[in-house]
């Protein structure tokens, strides 16, 4: 693909990604992506010739993946070598929790999705678990099953073990920002993550 037809393709993924996240999937159009990408409707099709359904596939797999690095890039600096393991789960969770200020229209979208489950292609669904929220849980459960082995913590179900730690540790952020929509101080999110922490240690440590 040459560098031209790249940029518009760029363009009109953005453009998609910032309808999508304002407006939702049902009530989005071609039309209103073409206006916000700075493109005809015709370019859409020569890139997306799905339309509105393969684009809004991309726009969520190409989200969730860019999400999805900067949470493995999390496991990889904040987990690789484990000195202080509350410390360090602190520091990990709060690096986990990045992506929801660097990649706001993503997030955006990430709540239309919720919002609209009922009336969303199930296909849709399954594209963003499999490409984001599942393949980052695997990371991190591996990870987990790593300390367990090394006898920092005591988790004969990893996957489980990591799904109750990121609850813990950015379900109440969620929460208490409508996933994203309204911001919050970095000491009330470091206080929350330190609970979070303190709280999966109490069930997850070696007796």
């Amino acid at each position: 693909m040459g560098q031209g037809l790249a940029e518009k393709r760029q363009a009109i993924v953005l453009g998609a990604r910032r309808v999508f996240g304002r407006d939702g999937y049902t009530r989005s159009s071609i039309d209103s992506i073409a206006k916000e990408a700075g493109v005809s409707t015709r370019t859409i099709y020569n890139h997306f010739p799905g339309g509105k359904a393969e684009l809004f596939r991309v726009v969520v797999e190409e989200g969730s993946a860019q999400v999805v690095q900067a949470h493995l890039d999390a496991i990889d600096r904040r987990l690789h070598k484990v000195t202080d393991l509350e410390a360090d789960l602190v520091v990990f969770a709060q690096a986990w929790t990045e992506p929801a200020k660097r990649y706001p229209d993503h997030f955006a979208v990430v709540r239309q999705l919720r919002a609209e489950v009922g009336h969303i292609p199930q296909e849709f669904l399954h594209a963003w678990r499999s490409s984001g929220p599942q393949r980052a849980l695997v990371a991190v459960a591996e990870r987990f099953r790593e300390l367990a082995e090394e006898g920092l913590l005591d988790a004969p179900d990893p996957e489980q073990a990591a799904g109750h730690f990121l609850q813990l540790v950015a379900g109440e952020i969620t929460d208490r920002t409508y996933h994203g929509a309204l911001p919050i101080s970095d000491d009330e999110r470091d206080a929350l993550i330190a609970a979070g922490v303190r709280a999966f240690l109490r069930g997850y440590l070696p007796r």
